[in-house]
């Protein structure tokens, strides 16, 4: 049976959050007339991360996990994902729930409307964050965007936040293609949406920051470097070859 939607959770060590996260993924999902399936992608975890999911796909066989070995960052874990799933629309979330599912509702419009990806954003009208950052991770992030808006994808108020929607077709062209495997893979993805000529929505929502965050200060400084590669490889035509392959189908 065809899926409409799949979720995509990428998980390091995650033993302590992605229990209720699952919980409450599994429990909105099953209120829904629409076909689904939910895969955790286990980053190399060293504790129970993979032991949970395992536990809850006997109960559930729509959750279902996926590994491939070592740790080897956010953005191989979300690729690798997004790539294994097989739905109509392709949603990503982080682990710690810090944006609900119940979003994907309220996106669903904007596809209708023609829009390939649909991105949450917490700096665009309307957005709620109903437990901030420490001040200097806000401050931090205000400066990286106005970099990564430079070098990347002008115009897009919010590249970082986990919750990202893609239509299965984006899905398929944009991941493939991509060559950052840790924190800056958004930013790629969505520079790489936008030259396939992909249409991308930015849309307000609700964000409740977790205080075990796993994003350090190096983690931001990784994200500058990584987008400035983003450019080079535009520069280069990195991205461009798949045109040429045929690849982008659009």
């Amino acid at each position: 049976m065809s899926v409409y939607l799949s979720v995509v959770i990428p998980a390091y060590n995650e033993e302590k959050r992605l229990p209720k996260t699952i919980k409450a993924v599994v429990e909105y999902l099953k209120n829904q007339d629409y076909s689904w399936e939910v895969a955790i992608v286990d980053d190399g975890s060293k504790d129970k991360t993979a032991d949970i999911v395992r536990e809850v796909s006997v109960h559930e066989s729509r959750v279902r996990l996926l590994q491939y070995g070592g740790n080897k960052g956010k953005g191989y874990a979300v690729k690798y994902g997004m790539t294994h799933v097989s739905g109509e629309y392709r949603l990503f979330m982080d682990a710690d729930n810090a944006t609900t599912i119940d979003h994907f509702e309220q996106f669903q419009t904007y596809f209708k409307m023609g829009f390939d990806v649909v991105i949450g954003s917490r700096d665009v009208a309307g957005a709620d964050i109903a437990v901030h950052q420490p001040w200097w991770k806000e401050k931090l992030g205000d400066l990286g965007n106005l970099w990564i808006q430079f070098w990347a994808v002008p115009g897009i108020s919010d590249t970082q936040a986990g919750f990202k929607v893609f239509s299965g077709i984006a899905a398929e062209k944009v991941f493939p293609v991509l060559t950052i495997d840790r924190w800056g893979f958004d930013v790629e993805a969505l520079a790489v949406a936008r030259r396939m000529g992909f249409k991308i929505s930015e849309r307000p929502i609700r964000w409740v920051n977790d205080a075990d965050s796993k994003v350090s200060v190096s983690a931001y400084i990784e994200v500058l470097k990584e987008v400035v590669q983003v450019r080079m490889n535009m520069w280069k035509g990195v991205y461009d070859k798949f045109t040429e392959q045929g690849t982008i189908g659009k």
